[in-house]
């Protein structure tokens, strides 16, 4: 989308922030689950050779620990004129995502370009979703991101006498989706919406993704249908699933 200000044309460029500073410990493999290795490289390797495959991302921009010195040896030779690293990971996703967003300022650029924010952990995505969320995006007044209709049946837990969880209740799945990543907003909506967000520790808590702190300020993101094989590699048997997934891809 190109914006037209005092008849100078501003064409809003697309750049890609990883947060990439977790621990991992549900994935159960003894370290961040973004370095362990899946179909012979790292699961953040396969993330970012797909995202520098698209095209109209300007940079992408991985988010680390401030301590982190082993991202080198897994994603080897990353860094350059569209891979930008920078080590202001926070306590929280949405602390390393602001930080992050400060960090692309820094770097040229401008609040009407987009940010396309996408999980280190969703190895499998491809470019062509990447192009599908920025053509449905690119026009928009607000932004969105990937996300599915849900499926299956859900039911609310409750624990039982012996520490077991037991069915509390069905919960309507109608009208509900499960977000996924690439999220995709303007910077200059995305960073008031995350440093808001983050002011009240009772708001910050409910943060999980990029839209839940845009809907805080009473936008409504866009749903863009993406696909299955995007999940976040999160338990320790979704590695064998990526692993199968990623090995027959061509």
């Amino acid at each position: 989308m190109s914006l037209t200000i005092a008849s100078h044309e501003f064409k809003a460029r697309c750049y890609a922030l990883v947060p990439c500073a977790g621990v991992g410990e549900r994935a159960g493999v003894g370290g961040p689950k973004q370095y362990h290795p899946v179909a012979g490289q790292a699961v953040v390797a396969h993330t970012l050779a797909a995202l520098g495959a698209v095209a109209r991302i300007e940079a992408t921009l991985v988010v680390l620990s401030p301590d982190d010195a082993v991202f080198g040896q897994h994603v080897p030779g990353f860094e350059g004129a569209k891979g930008w690293v920078a080590r202001v990971g926070g306590a929280s996703r949405a602390e390393s995502v602001a930080n992050g967003l400060n960090e692309l300022l820094v770097r040229g650029a401008q609040p009407h370009d987009w940010v396309l924010v996408h999980d280190a952990a969703r190895c499998l995505i491809q470019p062509d979703w990447v192009d599908r969320l920025i053509d449905a995006c690119e026009d928009d007044e607000v932004g969105g991101l990937l996300a599915l209709p849900l499926a299956d049946t859900l039911k609310s837990a409750a624990v039982g006498d012996q520490g077991e969880a037991r069915v509390q209740g069905t919960v309507d799945r109608a009208g509900k989706w499960a977000a996924q990543t690439p999220q995709m907003f303007r910077l200059g909506l995305l960073r008031p919406a995350l440093l808001l967000a983050l002011s009240d520790p009772a708001t910050a808590a409910a943060i999980t993704d990029e839209a839940s702190a845009v809907e805080i300020l009473g936008h409504q993101p866009r749903l863009i249908p993406g696909a299955y094989d995007n999940f976040k590699v999160t338990w320790p048997g979704d590695f064998a699933l990526a692993e199968r997934l990623l090995s027959t891809r061509p």
